[in-house]
């Protein structure tokens, strides 16, 4: 039996070109059913209907999926990568990467405590053994990260410098937008390079993404 949503997040994969398994699939949904769930009593986020968050939330984190093992087999990383998602809120695109690439470690910071132990739950509704929720200041984090990403975050200048400590020296900054920041690249700090700007385009939504990668470069 097709599932609600079902669907409408197979055509957006194959939009995308991403194959999952049905398993896969299935946690995707169940994801989008967590962030229902607590939202009615955490307020998690501000998308309320289940078809919006698919749009909205799971299919404009798939969209990053690709470029990201791009960027890996361009850097010569192998699929076994430590990332950081800082801010992740209920987890976007953290646990979606978690599902997408099991190989992946994935660890998902906010200072909001409520946020991160969403994430944790989702971590154990979803069998994701990949996947953790801090509740930290992004700040405090030391472990090295070979990817250290956000959505809607901050600033591309405040989300580089707060995430300075947790990035591996070989790492790079993944960072969801959504128009070209122009007026972001200036701020940023000498030794932050934007080796590359793309567009993204998210299955169903009708609205400009964009994703920054940035490194750090010699000062």
């Amino acid at each position: 039996m097709i599932r609600p949503l079902e669907a409408e997040l197979r055509a957006g994969l194959d939009v995308l070109a991403l194959v999952l398994d049905d398993a896969q699939v299935a946690a995707l949904l169940d994801y989008i059913a967590l962030i229902q769930k607590w939202t009615k009593v955490y307020n998690l986020t501000a998308v309320r209907e289940p078809r919006d968050m698919l749009t909205h939330h799971v299919l404009d984190s798939l969209a990053v999926v690709g470029p990201l093992r791009q960027q890996l087999q361009a850097l010569g990383l192998g699929p076994a990568v430590r990332v950081l998602d800082v801010g992740a809120g209920a987890g976007l695109p953290g646990v979606v990467l978690a599902v997408c690439e099991p190989a992946m470690t994935i660890h998902c910071v906010d200072t909001v405590a409520k946020k991160a132990a969403f994430v944790q739950q989702a971590a154990v509704s979803l069998k994701l053994a990949n996947l953790r929720g801090i509740h930290a200041r992004v700040e405090s984090v030391t472990e090295p990260y070979d990817v250290v990403c956000s959505r809607a975050f901050a600033s591309l200048a405040d989300f580089t410098r707060w995430s300075a400590l947790a990035l591996a020296p070989a790492g790079v900054w993944m960072a969801m937008k959504g128009k070209h920041p122009d007026a972001e690249l200036a701020p940023l700090a000498a030794n932050v390079v934007v080796f590359h700007v793309e567009p993204l385009q998210v299955p169903g939504l009708d609205a400009q993404r964009c994703l920054v990668w940035m490194r750090r470069g010699v000062t």
